[in-house]
């Protein structure tokens, strides 16, 4: 039961922190190392990530019907699925090739405090920088600008950076607004995540015990529920108040997280 309602916990904030640009997966294992909460290599944490999916596909699910349908018609809906597969690829390489080193070294939590202010303070000079915006539209970016986002993604692969935070910074840097650069890490979000979990879970689904199923059963309920409640208002909050409270968010976490590691250990 304990550890069930660790995995209940945990997965609320999954799906709160997935969206947001402030790393779920670092808080993840934040919370979870001082919690003692301990998976079968690390797997919750990347499975649980399907009920985040499933939220955001359900919030998107109109939309990504509508373009589905155009596809075979329109010529602006293919470039459009083909960016967004342009910007998965390079993620989808990286992370299939580094796989073991990723998990086996950088899921550690003095890295995921480091990174998690370091990422903050970027966030915070972004946020203030007056860039000039050429794209409103996350589904009419450029091709090669869909590739340059899907490779800056790929620092996120480092626990505490940010899919999200790397995926929106990058498109702000190359011109996007930062509705259509929020916008387009949902779109990103959807193959990249997707990709991870079923790449996580076929390596591990053999070392996967009965009570590690519940456990993720019970996140992904709980992620589901509360990233609905995220994916639905986020866009709206960084059109007026912009990405600064999310950086001091991450700094607050990381310096809490130091400090902790250092009291505690």
């Amino acid at each position: 039961m304990h550890n069930l309602i660790e995995a209940f916990v945990l997965g609320i904030v999954e799906g709160l922190t997935e969206f947001l640009p402030v790393s779920s997966t670092g808080h993840l294992l934040l919370i979870g190392h001082f919690l003692g909460f301990e998976s079968n290599g690390k797997t919750f944490e990347v499975l649980v990530q399907l009920g985040a999916i499933l939220a955001i596909t359900l919030v998107y699910f109109r939309r990504l019907l509508d373009i589905a349908l155009r596809i075979p018609s329109d010529p602006s809906a293919r470039r459009f699925v083909i960016g967004v597969l342009i910007a998965f690829l390079p993620a989808a390489v990286i992370g299939a090739l580094l796989h073991g080193f990723i998990k086996g070294v950088l899921f550690n939590p003095f890295i995921v405090c480091c990174t998690l202010i370091a990422g903050g303070l970027i966030l915070l000079v972004v946020d203030e920088l007056e860039l000039q915006e050429k794209h409103t539209d996350a589904t009419t970016f450029p091709l090669p600008m869909y590739f340059k986002i899907g490779l800056i993604q790929c620092l996120a692969m480092v626990p505490g950076v940010s899919r999200s935070g790397s995926t929106i910074v990058g498109a702000m840097l190359l011109g996007a607004s930062k509705r259509a650069a929020a916008e387009f890490s949902f779109f990103l979000a959807m193959p990249t995540m997707a990709g991870a979990f079923a790449y996580d879970l076929l390596k591990s689904y053999k070392f996967l015990t009965f009570d590690d199923g519940v456990m993720i059963g019970v996140g992904f309920v709980a992620a589901f529920i509360s990233a609905l409640v995220v994916v639905r208002s986020f866009l709206d909050f960084v059109s007026k108040r912009g990405f600064a409270p999310f950086a001091w968010w991450r700094i607050i976490v990381g310096m809490v997280g130091l400090a902790g590691l250092w009291i505690v250990g």
